[in-house]
């Protein structure tokens, strides 16, 4: 089967930091899938895996997280999904990845694809999809259906594929949301996500949300630079607030006050850690995707895939790399077809 893999850790300029192979086709056993995989897309966590580092692959190493694809054999242990089935996903970070034809996992962290959506539209919302959703819904104590009424919530870097869809949850769940972002094309993005209020992460965020009427914010979503942000937040956010994490700080954070004169909640999300742990819940990763699913088909959520830069090969593949490394991404990219 055609795959796109490394063996050294490169930057992305160079030709072989991602190329082209041939590997063996894998077979599915246990609650395994096969999927044929149609389309995929790319996350800040494929380039900070492939990240140059010293470390040489025996064996080619396919990365890829996010795919759609149709279900093309089942292990024996399989009861969610049937051969023809369409489905999406954002794979586990302990496997081989979904950069290839065919690819293994498990089915219960695997959703039925929506069905108004394209594959490429489809591979673009798993892995930002399920960390928005457990971050807000799961780690943090909201329900996803009104657990933000009367609530606002500040959505650092809006325009970003996680802020991409947390707008959109937080918004259903009834929160006033401010989102952030420093660019023309990424503000009105995130307006078109729903985003009540839009300020420049540039600047400092107080003065931009005392004069929007929030002297404080009830939660937070920090979705870019845990380090950058995290005296602004301790001052912004309410008693008894909330703050979400996904970036590891580059050094210690200060956890004491304001964070413990306030008893503000501090939530990390890791999509990974269910599969990677083969924790007992881990099925509920693919009951989020299948409900994401459904709201996508009701008109009640919109897809976040923004451009499609062509089949999936190595050089693609390295572009697309390349443009979400530059940090001026809004939305996701995504590959389609071989």
């Amino acid at each position: 089967m055609k795959a796109v893999a490394l063996t050294r850790y490169l930057p992305i300029d160079d030709p072989q930091s991602l190329v082209d192979v041939e590997l063996p086709a894998p077979a599915a056993s246990g609650h395994d899938l096969l999927v044929r995989v149609e389309a995929i897309s790319v996350n800040p966590v494929d380039t900070k895996v492939r990240s140059p580092k010293p470390q040489v692959e025996a064996q080619p190493r396919v990365l890829g997280f996010d795919a759609a694809g149709v279900v093309e054999a089942v292990g024996e242990s399989v009861t969610r999904f049937k051969v023809g089935d369409r489905v999406y996903y954002a794979g586990d970070i302990t496997r081989p990845g979904t950069n290839s034809e065919l690819h293994l996992v498990d089915e219960r962290i695997v959703g039925a694809a929506p069905a108004s959506l394209s594959a490429a539209q489809a591979a673009a919302l798993p892995l930002t999809a399920i960390t928005a959703w457990e971050l807000l819904f799961q780690r943090m104590p909201f329900d996803p259906d009104h657990g933000g009424r009367g609530k606002s919530l500040l959505i650092i870097a809006g325009a970003g594929g996680v802020g991409s869809i947390a707008i959109q949850i937080a918004k259903r769940a009834g929160f006033r949301v401010i989102a952030t972002a420093s660019r023309g094309e990424s503000v009105e993005w995130c307006k078109r996500m729903g985003a009540d209020h839009v300020i420049d992460h540039r600047q400092p965020l107080a003065p931009q949300l005392k004069a929007l009427g929030f002297e404080q914010i009830d939660a937070a979503l920090n979705l870019a630079d845990t380090d950058r942000y995290w005296e602004t937040l301790g001052e912004v956010l309410a008693p008894q607030g909330h703050v979400g994490l996904i970036v590891e700080p580059s050094g210690a954070l200060k956890i004491g006050d304001p964070y413990k004169a306030k008893c503000i909640g501090i939530h990390w999300e890791m999509m990974f850690s269910r599969p990677r742990f083969k924790t007992p819940d881990m099925i509920e990763q693919g009951k989020l995707l299948d409900r994401v699913a459904q709201l996508i088909d009701a008109g009640e959520l919109k897809g976040t895939h923004t451009e499609t830069l062509g089949k999936i090969d190595a050089a693609n593949l390295r572009e697309t790399h390349r443009r979400l490394e530059s940090g001026a991404t809004i939305g996701k990219l995504v590959l389609a077809g071989w």
